[in-house]
């Protein structure tokens, strides 16, 4: 559950986002992010991450975390 004083935002780093979140692996495959599960090694933040998948709208993918694990 994110907490209201915890929020997943673009400048948090991918591996920060899994170890508070691990939830969020699922709804990152199912945009096509990552396959973290699959052991690609992810760095950097997760604005960056969306960006290099081709995703333009960073903030929607965001709003989608954070209301799926809200």
């Amino acid at each position: 559950m994110v907490s209201s004083t915890k929020k997943i935002h673009a400048e948090m780093f991918v591996e920060e986002l899994i170890n508070e979140f691990p939830k969020a692996v699922g709804i990152l495959m199912d945009e096509g992010i990552v396959c973290i599960q699959c052991g690609e090694p992810v760095w950097g933040t997760l604005g960056d991450t969306i960006e290099r998948k081709g995703i333009k709208d960073v903030d929607r993918i965001i709003e989608k975390l954070n209301k799926y694990l809200a």
